[in-house]
This record gives structure tokens, C-alpha cells and sequence, in this order.
């Protein structure tokens, strides 16, 4: 089956200065991971201040080195309100996305929550919370993703030194490959965080290190093993160790912002940046506002500085020795110095974006699509995208209708690069037997996708030669980009039972078929899409569109707008549909509209047609606007009157109860 790529049926030209906007949108956006492309401005642009973020899920620097750090990935996706159920799935000896919803209070006070192997724990939006507790990576443990949390007050008052207690928020101790990313550490009993004893492979990114005595310590050894990157962190209300890295092989630390430290007086305990035993330190366009010996180093440490600035800072600003390059390592790209206090204040810590939106890869993390869909809990309260590598997936589909949040994103250049496609047909279980990818739960997307059923009818005589390639009865779907492939029966928007209202959005695709292969019952709107219209061979009959079985008292069924209709068949052959009433039903009364879409000549001058002996006169058919050679008004083309045109847009199909609107903002 051949169909056509993913080119838009049209297009509003670019606006004015739209360039600008997005060159400055991508600047920001860099920022956000490996640093900026901007020039050396003071403060984040104002002309993107309020746009929309997106975070990698992948960590950069060190972390990402030998391997890289991939935390649960291939694991389920679990969330979680309770500390019983943090300290189950984080000691787990299999992988987990852990998902914290909620702030979960630890008892007894500063207990430690165990982290094992292959997790990634995060923070659903900037709500995530552990309090009065700590997490703890044992000797050993590898591959951990700490991100969007806020870990705070295990504070024993009086204790500022933390010399009785050790409740740090995240401890580890000989591990490698971690992460630790956007999170909030506030008032804890001893440091906040404590990279210990050997550890490897470490990024520590855009978090908030606040209000303590002892921020963030590296060391604890006489080897020198360590290398981490530390970038983009805040450092606040805090007096010693942001960090102090003692006996690290390699320290990279750029674009962090100390400011208000804690003012004691103390001539030597109170500092920023410290190189200690024989660590090689990096410290690149950093800001240091308010601090006492901002960057230091042992006479047996190495510290290179470069691009920082500092404002009312007093004592040492230690630099001597070659230390490395860390571009030998990683490419990274720095922010301006200046730029670092608007950036960091602003893009530190807990984000409301981060963890309402969990990302899978196949087949990097999961092997299949079905393997990904498994993955998702029950009850999916956030969105999880199922990102799906350019290939061709020879395997069916079912996304439950328990599992509601799920986008399907294809990641090639083309929705025809990455395909998911069987070849059952309806003899063998009917609709739901033959579809290829079957979508019952609610508010599911689809993008850049191909969905396919190959099975040859021509070369097979069955009592049921249907094949779909996509089956939906949830409510809220959206397909952008994608393409559906087949014969009979392609595509079914469907709904549980029939007066149940499910809508279906289906924009800038491709669908293809020759005997009802648009059909079902919800309401359904395709926008700016090809339909291509299949032949098969005959002069006179090669087949019907639409076949909608539209409940009669939803006035909404079909709408086919801005769209056109292409076929091979030959002129005056192709009917727009037929009504379709599933086992004789009477109260399924078909809802089709063509409205402002071209025609070809293979389109019948009388297009509608009668059906298992349900005129179609009684149906609700009608065009607007429809334009071609396949156009022409005649007696039998029913036309939606001027007057009522406006109760027939995308809007009115899709709005429901809800006000659902997945169309606005889309060019």
C-alpha cells in the first residue's frame, strides 16, 4: 500500500518576527540542559519568559559518560503517596520510574528510604515532597535518577554543626552513574548532599541547596576517583561546602549561583567553592553575590576559574595548576555569567513540568509497544509518552482502558518511519480480533505514526475480510501526523455502547481504504487530511468511505473539513458512505459532513447509498462548501443549508460537556 508522506495539506505563511521568537525560544531551551547558545545577556529574555519548557530525561556531564546513566528505564511506571510504598518500590530489585505525588512524611524522624539499582524517583510537578527523611544509596549501587523532589526538615534545633545526628537528604557511599536534577534541599540534620567514598559518574543539575550549615560535600576518601558535574544549582542561605570536594579526579562546575550566605562571622567555616586534597577543579561562569572566600584550593589541589563574576565578595579566590578540560570529556555550552542569577532562581529546582510527563523509549528501554503500554500503571494520573524509535513494529497494540494518558510518538523524520502493523483479519475475532492497535482508554495521542493492517484480501477468500488498522472506543483521542492503511474498514472511531459519546481528532493525515473505511460511532473530526479512496476494480462500485452509526440523539457524527479526497478509482465509482446500523439497530441514525473539502471525479453523483436495508435518506448526510470535479450538486446531495453552518464547526463536534479543544493553536 502506498500513501502520501507527512507534507501538510496547507499552511498559514510564518508570522512577522516568528523567527526571532523561536531562535530565542531554542537559546532558553538549550540552557535548560547543556548550557546556553545566548549572547551575553543579563536576564532571561522577556520575549520567552512565559513560553512553555521542556526538560531532557536524559542527564549530560559525567552521569552521562562509560555507559550513561539511564535510572529505571525499562522498569514499570509506579506512583506513589505513602512511604511504605516509596521504600518497597525504591529497594526493588528490579527497575522503577517511581513517581512521588504528594509530600510523604518519613517516620520515625530521619529514617533513610534505600535506593537500589536501575531507579529513577521523581517528583510529580513541583508537589513531590519527602520530609523528615532521607534517601540512601548503599556501597554498590548503580544508576539512579534523583529529580524534581523537594527533601526537607530533619533539622534536630540546636544542631547546626549536625554533630549528633546524620540526616542528610540524599547520602550516598561508593556508587556510580546518578543523577540528581531540579530538586529543592532545604533544613536537614547534617549536609544536604553527601557524595561519598569513590563514587562515579556523578551530575548534580539545577537544584536548590537552602537554608543550612553543611550544603553539599564530596569526598570522604584518600582515593581519587570521583568526577562529577555540578551546573546550574542554587545555592542559598547556606555557609559551607557548596561544594567541597575533596580528593575528586575531576570537578566541573559551571553556571551556579551562590548568594545570601549565611553571614557568622566565621573567618575559615564559612566559603563557597572549596578544592580540597588533591582534587582538579573547573569552576566556569559561575555568580558569586555576598559570599566570603567564593572559590579556594588546597596548596596540593588544582583550581582553574574562568568567565565567573563576583559581586561583594571578600577573602581567598584560589587558582593554580592545569586541572583538565572538560570538553576532553563531554560537549557542554556555557550560560553568561551574567544571565546565571535570572536563569538559576528561576529553572532550579522542582518544575511543574518535570514528572507529569514520563517518557519511554522502544526500543531503547522497552522492547515493544505493547512492552511500554504494560509499563504504565493502572489509573495513570499524569501523561506518559511512548517514544518510538523510525522501524517497523509487526506486533498489535492494546492500550487498555485503564491506562488513560498515553501518547504514542513516533521519533522519525516521517510518520511512513516508524510503522505499526499486522495482518488479521475480521473472520479470525471480528473488529477487534483484526485491529491492529486497539484504544479503549480515554485521552490518548498519537503522533508521526503509520498504523497498518496488510492483510491481503485479494489473495484470500474468507467470510470476513475486514482488516483494521485502528480501533478507538475511548474519549478525548487526537491523531496528528499519522497515517491509517488498509482495505475494508480501515479506521473505526467507535464509543463502549452506543449512547455513550466518545470524540475522535484526527489532523494533517492520511487515511486509505475502499469498503467503509472510515466508520463507527464516535464523533469524529478529520481536519486537513488526504483520504485516498482505493480501487477495486470495478466500474461502476468500488466502494463507500463512511459508514457511520451515529447515536440519533447526538448530533454530532462525522466531519470531514478542509480536507481532500484523492482516488485511482475510476470516475462516478465512489460513494461518500452509507448509514450503518450494527445488528439492525434503529437508534443509530448516521451524522456525516463534508464540509469546504475537494472531491474527485471518482465520487458518485448520487454518493449516498442505502445499507442492510436502511435508506440512507433517513441518515443525517450532508456537504458544505465541498468543491472538485467530484462536487457537482445534484437531487441527490442533500447540502447543509448557509443558515446552519455555524452550528457545524470542529469546535461544536468536539466540545462536549467538557469543552474539549484539542484543535486551538494549531496552524
Amino acid at each position: 500500500m502506498t500513501h502520501l508522506r507527512s507534507k501538510r495539506l496547507s499552511g498559514a505563511p510564518p508570522r512577522p518576527g516568528l523567527g526571532r521568537v523561536l531562535a530565542a525560544v531554542t537559546v532558553l531551551v538549550a540552557s535548560l540542559g547543556l548550557g546556553a547558545l545566548a549572547p551575553a545577556d543579563a536576564a532571561v529574555p522577556e520575549s520567552v519568559s512565559g513560553a512553555h519548557r521542556t526538560w531532557s530525561d536524559k542527564p549530560h556531564g559525567f552521569a552521562s559518560l562509560d555507559g550513561g546513566t539511564t535510572g529505571g528505564a525499562g522498569g514499570k511506571v509506579v506512583t506513589v503517596t505513602d512511604q511504605a510504598s516509596l521504600a518497597r518500590y525504591a529497594a526493588a530489585d528490579e527497575p522503577y520510574v517511581i513517581r512521588v505525588a504528594g509530600a510523604i512524611d518519613v517516620a520515625p524522624f530521619g529514617s533513610d528510604i534505600v535506593v537500589t539499582s536501575n531507579k529513577t524517583i521523581t517528583g510529580v510537578g513541583d508537589s513531590g515532597e519527602i520530609v523528615h527523611g532521607e534517601l540512601h544509596l548503599n556501597p554498590g549501587t548503580s544508576n539512579v535518577i534523583i529529580r524534581n523532589l523537594t527533601i526537607r526538615d530533619s533539622y534536630v534545633e540546636g544542631d547546626w554543626d549536625g554533630k549528633t545526628t546524620d540526616f542528610d537528604a540524599i547520602q550516598m557511599d561508593t556508587v556510580d552513574h546518578v543523577w540528581i536534577d531540579h530538586n529543592r534541599f532545604e533544613h536537614m540534620g547534617d549536609g544536604l548532599l553527601d557524595i561519598r567514598k569513590d563514587s562515579r559518574y556523578i551530575t548534580v543539575s539545577y537544584n536548590q541547596f537552602k537554608n543550612h550549615n553543611k550544603a553539599f560535600g564530596i569526598g570522604w576518601t584518600t582515593n581519587v576517583q570521583t568526577e562529577i558535574t555540578i551546573d546550574h544549582n542554587w545555592f542559598s542561605g547556606t555557609k559551607q561546602r557548596n561544594p567541597s570536594a575533596d580528593n575528586c579526579a575531576y570537578a566541573h562546575l559551571y553556571n551556579n549561583y551562590l548568594s545570601a550566605q549565611v553571614a557568622d562571622g566565621d573567618p575559615v567555616w564559612t566559603y563557597g567553592n572549596w578544592s580540597r586534597g588533591k582534587t582538579k577543579m573547573v569552576i566556569e561562569n559561575s555568580y558569586y553575590d555576598g559570599v566570603q572566600h567564593p572559590y579556594q584550593a588546597d596548596a596540593t589541589a588544582e583550581l582553574v576559574q574562568r568567565g565567573s563574576i563576583l559581586k561583594n565578595t571578600t577573602g581567598r579566590q584560589d587558582a593554580w595548576g592545569a586541572a583538565f578540560d572538560p570538553k576532553d570529556f563531554y560537549a557542554y555550552r556555557l550560560d553568561p555569567a551574567a544571565a546565571v542569577p535570572a536563569l538559576v532562581t528561576r529553572f532550579s529546582g522542582p518544575q511543574k513540568q518535570i514528572g507529569t510527563n514520563t517518557v519511554l523509549n522502544v526500543p531503547a528501554d522497552h522492547p515493544t509497544v505493547q512492552a511500554a503500554v504494560d509499563a504504565v500503571p493502572d489509573g495513570n494520573d499524569g501523561t506518559v509518552t511512548i517514544r518510538i524509535a523510525p522501524g517497523t513494529y509487526r506486533a498489535k497494540v492494546l492500550i487498555p482502558a485503564t491506562k488513560p494518558g498515553i501518547v504514542l510518538q513516533g521519533t522519525g523524520r516521517d510518520r511512513s518511519d516508524t510503522v505499526i502493523v499486522f495482518d488479521t483479519p475480521a473472520a479470525y475475532g471480528g473488529s477487534n480480533g483484526s485491529a491492529t492497535v486497539r484504544i479503549l482508554a480515554n485521552d490518548v495521542t498519537a503522533r508521526h505514526l503509520t498504523f497498518s493492517n496488510d492483510f491481503d484480501e485479494a489473495a484470500h477468500e474468507l467470510n470476513g475480510e475486514q482488516a483494521l488498522a485502528m480501533k478507538t472506543t475511548g474519549d478525548r483521542i487526537v491523531f496528528e501526523d499519522t497515517a491509517f492503511l488498509g482495505n475494508q474498514d480501515t479506521l473505526m472511531t467507535d464509543s463502549p455502547k452506543l449512547d455513550v459519546i466518545s470524540r475522535v481528532y484526527v489532523r494533517d493525515s492520511y487515511i486509505e481504504g475502499d469498503v467503509d473505511f472510515i466508520y463507527g460511532r464516535a464523533t469524529t473530526v478529520i481536519e486537513r487530511s488526504v483520504i485516498k479512496a482505493l480501487s477495486r476494480g470495478s466500474a461502476t462500485n468500488n466502494g463507500y468511505i463512511t459508514a457511520a452509526s451515529t447515536w440519533k440523539d447526538n448530533p454530532y457524527g462525522f466531519l470531514i473539513t478542509k480536507s481532500k479526497v484523492v482516488s485511482d478509482a475510476p470516475a462516478d465509482s465512489f460513494h461518500l458512505g452509507r448509514p450503518w446500523h450494527p445488528g439492525g439497530e434503529p437508534n443509530a441514525v448516521a451524522q456525516v459532513l463534508f464540509r469546504d473539502t475537494e472531491l474527485p471525479a471518482a465520487v458518485k453523483s448520487s454518493p449516498w447509498t442505502d445499507m442492510s436495508g436502511f435508506s440512507w435518506k433517513d441518515a443525517r448526510f450532508t456537504e458544505y462548501r465541498t468543491y472538485g470535479p467530484g462536487a457537482t450538486v445534484t437531487a441527490d446531495r442533500p447540502q447543509l443549508p448557509a443558515v446552519d453552518a455555524g452550528r457545524y464547526t470542529v469546535a461544536k463536534y468536539l466540545a462536549g460537556t467538557d469543552g474539549w479543544a484539542p484543535h486551538v493553536g494549531r496552524r
